[in-house]
């Protein structure tokens, strides 16, 4: 063999990125394989190649009668039986074969004889190349699956070179090609030839016609991936990603948490102007996001994953890991969505299941259920307005009343109904919630109060007066805690507003663009109109 071979080896060990004594080992099984074919060849043989000079040699194993029927039978009783499946009968088993590997242990019994041929011919020629070609195809097949196999769940970018009913090929590079199954196809999207598309490695595994990528465009881990590539927070790891809920096509959701002091998560996706969520929506087709600062208390986090409806208060039951969130009746339908879409992403962006309520509703319940006794504290006030209604608001500093002051006084009574303290004065009130009052002081205002108090019959209407006072003490509390959210709810709207202001001002300058445009061929059109008028006078002329 002349040294070009070798150095053939060497540019394809450049070119292909194989090894170079991959290259040889294939040659070498190339040259045993052209020998088999000759004619005349020996049962038994190997090839000894030198990996530096090219040189080989073909040697001939002679084996002991003993060693060989030994290794024939080992050979013999491995191989599988196998079924013919138009006569239903075992097939007659082939002549075994002795692996080469075999014979390495015996080396010292089996004697050798050079048979190098001069020349090896055409036809071993032609089976020395096939040889080597597949051993390359199968070396750039594992290069293949090592590079991908450990990239699953990663963001790429392909071109899409083939697309029918039933699956799409993405060309990852070249000679690379996944698998785009029509089960991870967003239905809206249209994938026409030579489009470029992101979508995330969902699967690799090997083949015998090379490594098979699965990639996705429904997968939740495709927006992470988006969010990574347009917010440098997230791929500095200031900001996370914590979930995400998705309908792919319609809507997402996502939670978000910053790790550093001073960076606003909600805002550094948006970004300035919401240009980086703007560019995350394209590349979804328009796909709406909702992005979710996440909170460790479950009543929080609850409320904010059903933006962009407001909510009055949400109660939870830790065992059931069942959340029941109250809104304002002018809210119900925003907060559950489309076909139950908003409350859908919000239950698996939390985990918790989601029961939203009106407040009409949910006071219709309360009213139905009598509130007395050592009920258990579900984390709303306990007192009992004058029109038999349970106050609406939250429970406040690990008390089971909220901030009213009537409410916080009734902690000092049996019963729950505000109207034992109807006889109180405003001193007297704020005496029984203060929690540091002296014990004798407010035993003997809690006599004269129970004394006075009659517990009111079920079904009986209280004053409109005192029913009228109590709701609007409720109300005020309740409009201290919606004050907050309708700041964030305002900002929101600012944020919007200047994001329209934004598109109106691109909008006014492409109109102007027209117009100006419009201008400069108004005067070709007026000489291109005389020019037709001469015409017609000079035909007409013509004509007389």
């Amino acid at each position: 063999m002349t040294q070009e071979i070798v150095d053939a080896v060497r540019v394809l060990e450049q070119e292909k990125g194989i090894s170079a004594d991959t290259l040889m080992d294939a040659l070498e099984d190339a040259l045993l394989s052209a020998y088999r074919k000759s004619p005349g060849s020996a049962k038994y043989a190997r090839v000894d190649l030198d990996h530096e000079t090219g040189d080989f040699r073909v040697f001939e194993l002679i084996l002991p009668a003993e060693l060989e029927e030994k290794l024939l039978e080992e050979a013999a009783a491995e191989q599988e039986k196998t079924i013919n499946p138009e006569t239903g009968e075992y097939n007659e088993p082939e002549d075994p074969e002795i692996d080469p590997e075999l014979l390495k242990p015996y080396e010292d019994q089996i004697e050798t004889r050079d048979v190098t041929p001069d020349d090896f011919g055409r036809i071993a020629a032609q089976t020395a190349k096939q040889v080597i070609y597949q051993r390359i195809r199968e070396a750039e097949r594992q290069m293949m699956y090592e590079e991908y196999r450990d990239r699953v769940g990663e963001l790429i970018t392909g071109l899409i070179q083939q697309s029918d009913k039933r699956y799409t090929l993405v060309q990852l590079r070249e000679r690379v090609e996944a698998l785009l199954p029509k089960s991870e196809q967003v239905y809206s999207e249209r994938y026409d030839h030579g489009m470029r598309v992101k979508a995330v490695i969902t699967d690799v595994s090997e083949s015998t016609k090379g490594p098979s990528i699965v990639v996705s465009r429904r997968s939740p881990e495709l927006i992470k991936g988006l969010f990574e590539l347009e917010v440098p927070e997230i791929a500095d790891k200031l900001v996370e990603i914590v979930g995400v809920a998705r309908e792919p096509g319609y809507r997402s959701k996502i939670a978000v948490v910053s790790h550093a002091d001073g960076v606003d998560p909600v805002g550094a996706c948006v970004g300035p102007r919401g240009s980086r969520v703007r560019m995350v929506v394209s590349e979804l087709r328009g796909e709406k996001i909702d992005i979710i600062p996440y909170n460790e208390e479950p009543a929080r986090f609850v409320a904010k994953a059903l933006s962009p409806a407001r909510v009055r208060e949400v109660l939870v039951d830790d065992e059931e890991m069942q959340a029941t969130v109250v809104v304002p009746d002018d809210q119900l339908s925003l907060a559950i969505g489309r076909d139950g879409q908003n409350a859908r992403l919000a239950a698996r962006l939390t985990g918790w299941r989601v029961d939203i309520k009106s407040e009409s509703d949910f006071a219709r319940e309360d009213h139905d259920h009598e509130y007395e006794g050592e009920e258990e504290f579900d984390g709303r006030c306990l007192a009992i307005l004058s029109s038999g209604r349970r106050c609406p608001n939250a429970g406040v500093g690990g008390s089971t009343y909220c901030g009213l002051p009537q409410h916080q006084a009734l902690s000092r009574f049996s019963t729950n109904h505000v109207g034992v303290t109807a006889s109180l004065s405003t001193e007297d009130i704020a005496v029984l919630a203060d929690p540091d009052s002296d014990e004798a002081a407010v035993n003997s205002i809690v006599l004269a109060a129970e004394a006075d108090f009659v517990e009111p019959v079920e079904g009986e209407e209280a004053p409109a007066e005192a029913v009228a006072e109590e709701e609007v003490a409720a109300e005020e509390v309740a409009a201290e805690e919606e004050a907050g959210e309708e700041i964030a709810a305002a900002e929101e709207v600012e944020a919007e507003a200047e994001l329209e202001e934004a598109e109106a001002e691109v909008a006014e300058e492409e109109a102007e663009v027209e117009a100006e445009e419009e201008a400069e061929a108004a005067p070709e059109a007026i000489d291109e109109a005389e020019e037709a008028e001469e015409q017609a006078e000079a035909a007409e002329g013509e004509a007389e």
